[in-house]
């Protein structure tokens, strides 16, 4: 009966496989209206051996993404649910009323909120976001609330925006896990924060740790001589505490 001679894998180079981490790369997501680039930019500067990955997300919930395990760290737009999470706001936005082209406000560079009481105004998230919203702007349904940088993100066709007073602004954040803060977040913190590349709050700045020499033995050179016994080291000096005419004179 004919042995079979294949050799199965060796289990060591499955583990070893293993152990070989993959490279880290840092995962960015971020809310439509805000631009990463600058951030991006410098973080390939000061940190090209770690790649970073940015992507947009409109999915509701803005920290989807970080809860979920897909990004590392997101930019989104308070409020949040903060529990698990560490938050630093950023900047505010500013406020802008879209309305259809034709629109009596396109005749202003800026509104008062006071001044459109008798407008309808659209619900935003009702429609399934900005996007959809503007969509039924543009068709002339009513007029829509958002940030400055969001209505410029869409531009959608036959809108108008102008900029409103009276109206509460929107905020930026950034957000992560709290308990998964290392090294390589602090850095890109730093980075958004605007902290140059030799702040001494940078990761990256921070001296390498170098493992000092022992101290070498100044007591002497060469071999180290025997400490003397006991005995020796304390036994009494026979001349000690005598004079020159002490000495017993012998006979002669």
């Amino acid at each position: 009966m004919p042995t079979d001679n294949t050799t199965p894998p060796d289990a060591s180079e499955d583990s070893d496989a293993g152990e070989q981490a993959a490279p880290r790369t840092l995962r960015i997501a971020y809310v439509p209206g805000v631009t990463p680039g600058k951030w991006i930019r410098r973080w390939e500067e000061r940190m090209p051996d770690i790649p970073l990955q940015a992507f947009m997300h409109d999915g509701g919930a803005h920290v989807g993404p970080v809860r979920g395990g897909q990004a590392d760290m997101a930019f989104v737009r308070l409020p949040v649910e903060r529990d698990g999470l560490s938050v630093i706001p950023l900047y505010e936005e500013q406020p802008v009323v879209v309305a259809p082209k034709g629109h009596e406000i396109s005749v202003f560079e800026e509104v008062a909120l006071a001044d459109l009481e008798q407008e309808s105004f659209l619900d935003v998230a009702a429609l399934g976001g900005p996007e959809a919203a503007l969509q039924v702007v543009a068709a002339g349904a009513g007029l829509a609330v958002l940030p400055m940088s969001v209505a410029r993100h869409f531009n959608v066709k036959d809108t108008v925006a102008r900029r409103l007073n009276g109206a509460p602004g929107t905020e930026i954040a950034l957000v992560w896990l709290a308990d998964a803060t290392d090294e390589v977040l602090e850095e890109f913190i730093g980075i958004v924060r605007g902290r140059t590349a030799q702040s001494s709050r940078q990761p990256s700045a921070q001296p390498a740790k170098v493992k000092k020499d022992p101290k070498p033995d100044r007591r002497g050179g060469g071999v180290r001589k025997p400490a003397p016994k006991v005995a020796q080291r304390y036994a009494p000096n026979p001349d000690k505490g005598r004079g020159k005419g002490s000495r017993k004179k012998g006979k002669r």
